[in-house]
């Protein structure tokens, strides 16, 4: 695809710690009905939709109006301002009307405004022209593959984290700075960095930095695909 090809106004699915990078792939189980008909909304059109990360603050803030769910939290929380354009490449429709899908990232987009609830789901205008080097080839990269795998070793070990060291040991370099952001279990802040990170060289210093400084303390094991 190239920037024409994608939207001006897209359906935003926003989760929490759940973070698809450009060129990675995301499982999701979707069973909420507003994201059941956001994704038959977008297999109906170009199937693409907007994952994006409510902000860190969304618990303590309001929503554009205020409104509160049965459980006393904001259904309509707060968002980071940089998500990344999907696209259903896989799906499996359960005999409930529930979806097992299965998302490839296309590119990074800037949130500009919502422009209200179609269906139940919120829907945004973007802008993906800041991120056109997420279609391209990527650039060389360098950073110390060694030590990262080094790290995190550590960090899988200090959690308990069952891995397939095998696949890792076999992924790209490219692969691996895609993967890794995507599965490990980081805080949404962390995973929003990761996302923001200006090139790969610039994400592999993040995830660096993050599974070094997590190596030393530890953590909630968090193995199956992020449901909605």
């Amino acid at each position: 695809m190239t920037l024409a090809d994608m939207p001006a106004e897209l359906g935003l699915f926003p989760l929490r710690e759940v973070l698809l990078l450009p060129r990675g792939k995301l499982p999701l189980n979707v069973f909420e009905p507003r994201y059941v008909a956001l994704l038959e909304d977008a297999l109906a059109g170009n199937r693409l939709v907007g994952m994006i990360q409510p902000r860190d603050d969304a618990m303590e803030d309001e929503g554009s109006d205020g409104v509160e769910d049965g459980d006393g939290e904001n259904p309509f929380p707060p968002l980071y301002t940089i998500g990344a354009v999907g696209r259903v490449t896989s799906l499996t429709e359960r005999a409930d009307g529930t979806y097992a899908v299965t998302l490839t990232g296309l590119a990074r987009f800037r949130l500009l405004r919502e422009t209200g609830l179609h269906r139940g789901y919120r829907r945004a205008r973007i802008d993906v022209s800041s991120f056109a080097c997420d279609l391209t080839d990527g650039a060389d990269l360098f950073f110390d593959r060694s030590r990262m795998l080094t790290a995190l070793r550590r960090y899988c070990s200090l959690r308990g984290f069952g891995t397939r060291w095998n696949v890792i040991d076999q992924m790209d370099d490219e692969t691996l700075l895609i993967t890794l952001p995507m599965i490990c279990p980081f805080p949404a802040a962390e995973k929003q960095a990761l996302l923001e990170s200006a090139s790969l060289n610039d994400r592999a210093q993040t995830l660096q930095t993050l599974l070094e400084l997590a190596g030393h303390e530890p953590g909630d094991d968090a193995s199956d695909p992020p449901s909605a």
